[in-house]
């Protein structure tokens, strides 16, 4: 049984830089985080937790606080994952409002072992990565098949914190016992390699099928100063998951948040003027963002995407 019961207020998070998986400046909840059972996936703080019963908060008036809330900045994600959005469409509703007030914005939406996330321009698909509930690698092939046949852009992993009542859903929901492996590696084994293999394998999936392998952000075709700071993010985030250079990682990161945050285009900076100039941005990111400034990819971040796409044996 579902009980729904209001609440006033939404949930809101704001970010001065972009990040995984997202690269949301603004986060909007017209739910709570208890949305489904027995595991339920909170978008928000990215963490999976295990739901006996299932009590959904329900933003009273989306508009209004949206209207009376400061600092809500592009581009938005709107989580509405659940199947409260059908009932009350409070997600549809902040959607609307956002593309009057001329905000980008992505709606995220549930689409079985997946979610999916829409934008007025293009959707795409992203797999929870959970184990052992998405990492079967058969199912994975058909979701990115599924997403391919629908002309999906991108499709993408997000990495899951899983807490311990979620893994003890996971068993009950599997009838797992303590002489299963399945069961001794979901509660005595360290699953994350296992994880991180899998977001891997779906980017791998992703590119094999001509799609973009990470959360493209609504008008990710501008040349923007927050789509750069995603495009340095990205590169940082997979080098440090790879343990790849991790000096310059971290270096790359560091640029990004200074990209995110600068107040003049970096468009208009390269028009009169070298990167380079700018205080605080590391060589290999002001090349980076040269090369893709001027209409063409990135090259040490596409090495960067080749060494991650890697399919899990």
């Amino acid at each position: 049984m579902i009980l729904y019961r209001k609440a006033s207020q939404l949930r809101v998070r704001r970010s001065s830089a972009p990040a995984a998986p997202f690269w949301a400046a603004t986060t909007i909840a017209p739910y709570g985080a208890r949305r489904a059972t027995p595991v339920a996936i909170d978008y928000v703080s990215l963490r999976a937790s295990g739901a006996e019963k299932l009590e959904v908060t329900v933003a009273e008036n989306v508009r209004d606080e949206l209207e009376r809330g400061r600092g809500v900045t592009s581009p938005l994600l709107i989580d509405a994952a659940g199947n409260a959005e059908a009932v009350f469409a409070r997600g549809a509703e902040a959607m609307a409002w956002c593309a009057e007030n001329g905000h980008s914005a992505q709606l995220l939406t549930s689409d079985g072992d997946a979610v999916r996330l829409t934008d007025r321009q293009q959707w795409g698909m992203a797999v929870p990565a959970i184990f052992p509930l998405t990492t079967d690698l058969q199912k994975l092939e058909q979701l990115a098949d599924a997403a391919k046949s629908g002309g999906a852009a991108f499709f993408a992993a997000i990495a899951i914190e899983v807490e311990p009542t979620a893994k003890q859903a996971m068993a009950r929901a599997l009838e797992l016992t303590g002489d299963d492996d399945l069961y001794a590696m979901l509660f005595h084994a360290d699953t994350a390699p296992i994880q991180l293999a899998t977001e891997r394998h779906i980017a791998a999936l992703a590119a094999e099928r001509g799609m973009a392998d990470f959360v493209l952000p609504p008008r990710w075709e501008e040349r923007s100063n927050w789509n750069a700071a995603v495009l340095l993010t990205l590169t940082a985030s997979r080098m440090i998951a790879m343990e790849l250079d991790l000096d310059l990682a971290g270096t790359i990161a560091r640029s990004a948040r200074t990209i995110a945050e600068l107040d003049k285009p970096l468009t208009r900076i390269a028009e009169s003027a070298s990167l380079s100039i700018v205080g605080g941005v590391d060589e290999t990111s002001v090349e980076m963002l040269t090369e893709w400034i001027g209409g063409g990819t990135a090259s040490f971040a596409e090495y960067v995407n080749e060494q991650w796409r890697l399919r899990r044996a």
